[in-house]
């Protein structure tokens, strides 16, 4: 398939900016893109006019522009599961003061769509539109166990297992059999697995055929939230689950 040369390197400047890079001079963006400055400048000017690249009059230096905003506010509109789905994420915060989550796959990662912040949370680090990894989170564990074996083994080929923290699975047999645990208990957890200190559970929302659409999740610090409270969320974080699963039209056998 024939690429458009100007287009991709347009599309790859706006992949240097993320939650760490929210500033870059043109200096930066030409190295970081291996490109002559007169070059990225045209692009940049190109991306301004569209509104998908702001240069600050101050500092000189370039940031997302608020069309992305506007593009994405319009993909979210569009997403049915995000819409039924609120209510659910509000009504589990609520109860439990913990930040929950919604996360679809998309390609190897999750991908945050949708977090309701809860008035007793600690936990930050997550976002709409953050990716995290399916072997070291509860989410991930759940988007990748309810699909059928030749879809995880295409999503698990020549997988990359990082390393997080101390307790991160970094196998595939291990990994295989957590898939397992999923399927057989109904929900995943991720134990500081991720991130050191959080401990996250996770259940999956399935499509009126059976196929799973999303998860759901619940992130607790550990220090906060003890075993038996934690138990107590996942029975919340599964019947919310349910109920989502049931308003898209599934039906248990």
């Amino acid at each position: 398939m024939p690429i458009i040369q100007a287009l991709d390197r347009a599309l790859r400047i706006m992949d240097l900016f993320d939650e760490y890079t929210t500033e870059l001079k043109i200096t930066e963006i030409s190295a970081r893109m291996e490109l002559h400055k007169s070059t990225v400048h045209a692009l940049l000017k190109t991306l301004q006019l569209h509104g998908y690249i702001h240069q600050d009059t101050d500092t000189g230096k370039y940031k997302l522009g608020l069309k992305l905003l506007e593009k994405g506010q319009l993909m979210l509109q569009g997403l049915d599961i995000r819409t039924v789905a609120r209510k659910h994420l509000e009504a589990l915060s609520e109860t439990t003061g913990q930040t929950a989550h919604l996360v679809i796959l998309d390609g190897r990662e999750g991908v945050y769509l949708d977090k309701v912040e809860g008035a007793k949370a600690a936990i930050r680090y997550s976002r709409i539109g953050r990716r995290v990894s399916l072997h070291s989170s509860a989410v991930g564990k759940v988007l990748a166990a309810y699909r059928t074996p030749n879809e995880r083994d295409a999503l698990l080929r020549d997988y990359h297992f990082s390393k997080y923290t101390e307790a991160t699975i970094t196998g595939r047999e291990a990994f295989m059999n957590e898939l397992d645990q999923v399927r057989e208990l109904g929900y995943a957890v991720d134990n500081q697995e991720n991130e050191p200190g959080v401990r996250c559970g996770a259940a999956p929302i399935f499509e009126h055929n059976g196929s799973i659409a999303a998860a759901i999740s619940i992130s607790t610090l550990v220090v906060t939230v003890d075993d038996h409270l934690f138990g107590q969320y996942i029975s919340l974080l599964k019947k919310e689950a349910d109920m989502i699963s049931q308003t898209l039209g599934f039906r248990r056998v």
